[in-house]
C-alpha cells in the first residue's frame, strides 16, 4: 500500500501540537498495517528530534486486560518517550493543548545496561534494570472520540502526552513486581486498583516485549532510559483542578494535578 509516511507523521504531530482531533488513519488507509504504523511512528520521532526533543525512553501501551477490552485491541504496543513529555516533581499537567487527557498508573523501570532482542529472557531483562519507580502517565489520543484500531494508535505514538515519576526509586532485587499492588484515587476518591500481574502477567514481560519488537527494527534499549511498562488499570479522564494519586505497596506514591 503506497503511503506518504512523512506527510502522515507531520499531520499527527500537528494535531498533537494544536490540540486538534483528526480522523482515523485506517478510515482513509484501510490497508494500513502494524509495520507501516511503526514506520509512521518512527518518522514522527525523527520530526520530534529535529525540533530539539531528546529520547529518554520507551513506553508500552494496552498491556492490561482492562485497557485492551475497552479499546477492543488484543495486543500491546511500544512507543517513544522524549524529554518534552516529562513532568518534574510537583509540576502541573499542562492541559493545553490536550484534547481528552486521561491518567493511568504505571510500574516504571530504569535501565542500567543495554538490552536488545531477539531472544531476550525475563532474567536478562531484570539484570538490565537498575531501579523501579511508581509512575503516572497522562495519555491523550489525537483521534476523534478516543477510538482507534491498533495501527492507528501505534502511528499516534500510543497516545503519548506526559508522565510523572515518584521522587524515590527502589532497587529491583527482592521486589515482587507481579504482586505489587496499586490503588489510584482521583480527588481523594478510589477509582481503580490492580497489581503488577495486570501488566502482561508480569511487568518484566513488557520490557521483554519492547526489547524484542525494537530489536526487530534494529534498535536496542539504552542505559539511562526510562521504560513505562503500561497502565496497571484503565485510565481515568481528568479536567482542570483534578488531582490523581497512585499508591503502590512498596514503590511509594506519585501525584499529578491539572
Amino acid at each position: 500500500m503506497p503511503t506518504d509516511i512523512h506527510a502522515i507523521a507531520a499531520e499527527l504531530l500537528r494535531a498533537e501540537d494544536r490540540g486538534a482531533e483528526t480522523d482515523l488513519l485506517t478510515s482513509r488507509l484501510p490497508g494500513l498495517d502494524v509495520e507501516t504504523a511503526y514506520d509512521i511512528q518512527a518518522e514522527t520521532l525523527a520530526l520530534r528530534k529535529r525540533r530539539g526533543e531528546r529520547v529518554v525512553g520507551v513506553k508500552l501501551g494496552l498491556t492490561s486486560p482492562a485497557k485492551q477490552r475497552r479499546m477492543n485491541v488484543d495486543e500491546p504496543l511500544v512507543a517513544w518517550l522524549t524529554d518534552r513529555m516529562t513532568l518534574g516533581p510537583g509540576a502541573k499537567v499542562p492541559l493545553e493543548p490536550l484534547i481528552h487527557p486521561r491518567v493511568e498508573p504505571e510500574i516504571v523501570l530504569e535501565i542500567g545496561a543495554p538490552l536488545a532482542g531477539p531472544g531476550v529472557t525475563a532474567g536478562q531483562a531484570l539484570e538490565c534494570v537498575s531501579a523501579v519507580r511508581a509512575g503516572l502517565e497522562v495519555i491523550d489520543s489525537r483521534y476523534r472520540d478516543y477510538r482507534f484500531t491498533l495501527p492507528d494508535v501505534i502511528a499516534d505514538n500510543a497516545s503519548s502526552a506526559h508522565y510523572a515519576l515518584a521522587g524515590t526509586s527502589t532497587p529491583p532485587g527482592g521486589l515482587d513486581l507481579v504482586a505489587e499492588p496499586c490503588r489510584m484515587e482521583k480527588n481523594g476518591q478510589p477509582v481503580s486498583e490492580g497489581v503488577g500481574a495486570d501488566v502482561l502477567g508480569d511487568p518484566l514481560r513488557a520490557l521483554v516485549f519492547a526489547a524484542e519488537l525494537l530489536g526487530r527494527r534494529g534498535i536496542r534499549i539504552e542505559p539511562g532510559w526510562t521504560v513505562l511498562t503500561g497502565g496497571i488499570t484503565d485510565a481515568v479522564p481528568v479536567t482542570a483542578g483534578d488531582e490523581v494519586t497512585a499508591y503502590f505497596g512498596t514503590l511509594g506514591e506519585v501525584t499529578v494535578r491539572t
